[in-house]
């Protein structure tokens, strides 16, 4: 969301400059803002959107609340500013940050500071900063990972196609609404932006450019990467470039990036039947049998002399396989009981082992060890997770669960994800390498917070 400033005139006497935060429904739009309001006073403040605020906003976008759910994201921004400092100017435009209007947004302000979510508003602001000659700060944030830079800054500061002259294909591209973020990493992020506006604005202190700084919010370790220089073949800022005030206004981004200008998350994929995908409440019940049918099986297997716990044609003689493809950062936080993890970026690297996997449940073959496939959650916080979701089934036996799938309808592979996009794309893939019984849980865990257990973590 564009956020533009100018300064009164006394401190334009005094060479204070305007600033202009671009956060475009951005992940760091509260914290990049909140801190150039008091007491450093930028002038004028401009918050630029196109969007409304979301419930789901609200873990990462701070300077909006549940009061203002469905209000215009620029107007709700408005209010917060002048919540905290009543003095200062806060225009809010409504119409977002496209083509036709980033140069006349970027030509009024000093500084950028960009919070988007996608590739191609990225590429838009950076190219109106380059037109306009105007210095872009740049932070993302995506699961417990975030990166700041300055670009466009100085005589030879890169701009953000100098170091990435081809868009990234869609597929390697995460945003918030679909990949999740930890709501502290934008926090941080935003008030490292903050941090650099001001030194820009004030011409104080080292400025990021040509440096990409990272952050790892699970180690809590900053460290600085240097980048190249201007590209002299950049189509942006080279030497001949083809991205000029007069042709900015018709570039197609879209055309460029393959994605849409939207930091919400994506359309909801259409790629198995639906009628054959499982709503969480039905995962539900095939967990609880999954488990009662594992007890019957180390209970039968105690009885017979057996070792408990041990691993075998019994042990892992599981009728459906749940099979968790979100990445290793989500997974980490929350996993349903007993699923067996393959980060969705890592399928093709371990598909073998997925089609084993696949292979051994419903008895036909014994695949992998129960032991190691096993997903976290298994064992005691297994069995806590599914007295959650039914106190009643440890106290029942197996086949005992009333509404529980009947074992030969029971699908044989269920594949997890966030919101339920991936989850198809493996789903699809599994089928077209012959996986029989394959589908997958509709909304993804999302659906599963919102229907079956509102104590998970909605990342």
């Amino acid at each position: 969301m564009p956020l533009p400033i100018e300064p009164s005139p006394t401190k334009a006497t005094q060479g204070s400059a305007s600033a202009m935060a671009a956060a475009a429904a951005g992940r760091e739009e509260g914290p990049s803002v909140e801190p150039l309001t008091m007491p450093f006073d930028p002038g004028r403040l401009g918050l630029v959107d196109h969007d409304t605020v979301d419930v789901t906003n609200l873990h990462r976008q701070v300077m909006h609340s549940t009061a203002r759910v469905g209000m215009h994201k620029a107007l709700s921004g408005r209010l917060t500013c002048f919540a905290i400092n009543p003095t200062i100017q806060v225009d809010a435009h409504m119409d977002g940050f496209s083509p036709s209007t980033a140069l006349a947004l970027a030509d009024a302000y000093d500084v950028v500071v960009d919070a988007s979510d996608n590739p191609a508003t990225r590429y838009l602001v950076s190219d109106a900063c380059v037109v306009a000659g105007k210095p872009l700060v740049s932070a993302a944030a995506v699961g417990t990972d975030g990166q700041l830079t300055v670009y466009n800054y100085g005589e030879d500061g890169p701009c953000y196609r100098c170091l990435f002259p081809e868009s990234p294909a869609a597929e390697n591209c995460s945003r918030c609404g679909e990949a999740g973020v930890l709501g502290v990493v934008p926090g941080i992020m935003g008030c490292l932006q903050a941090l650099e506006a001001i030194k820009i604005l004030s011409r104080t202190g080292d400025v990021s450019s040509k440096k990409l700084t990272i952050f790892d919010a699970l180690a809590g370790r900053f460290t600085a990467v240097r980048l190249r220089s201007r590209s002299p073949a950049c189509v942006a800022c080279g030497a001949c470039p083809s991205i000029t005030r007069s042709t900015l206004p018709s570039y197609d981004y879209v055309l460029f990036t393959g994605q849409p200008p939207d930091d919400g998350p994506p359309e909801d994929l259409h790629l198995i039947d639906p009628g054959a995908r499982l709503s969480p409440a039905d995962v539900a019940q095939l967990l609880l049998a999954e488990a009662a049918a594992a007890a019957a099986a180390e209970a039968e297997g105690e009885a017979e002399g057996a070792v408990p716990g041990a691993s075998g044609p019994a042990a892992c003689g599981r009728r459906t396989l749940f099979l968790d493809v979100r990445p290793q950062a989500q997974y980490d936080v929350v996993a349903l009981p007993g699923v067996v993890h393959v980060p969705f970026e890592r399928l093709e690297a371990r598909l073998q082992e997925v089609l084993a996997l696949c292979g051994g449940v419903a008895g036909e073959g014994e695949g992998p060890s129960c032991s190691a496939a096993a997903g976290r959650g298994a064992g005691a916080d297994a069995e806590e997770g599914l007295a959650a979701l039914d106190p009643g089934a440890t106290a029942r036996g197996a086949g005992e669960h009333v509404g529980a799938p009947a074992a030969a309808a029971a699908p044989r592979v269920v594949v997890l994800c966030r919101r339920g996009n991936n989850s198809q794309r493996v789903a699809a893939r599994l089928a077209a390498l012959g996986v029989a019984g394959v589908t997958d849980m509709r909304g993804g865990y999302q659906a599963w917070a919102r229907e079956v257990d509102p104590e998970m973590p909605l990342l």
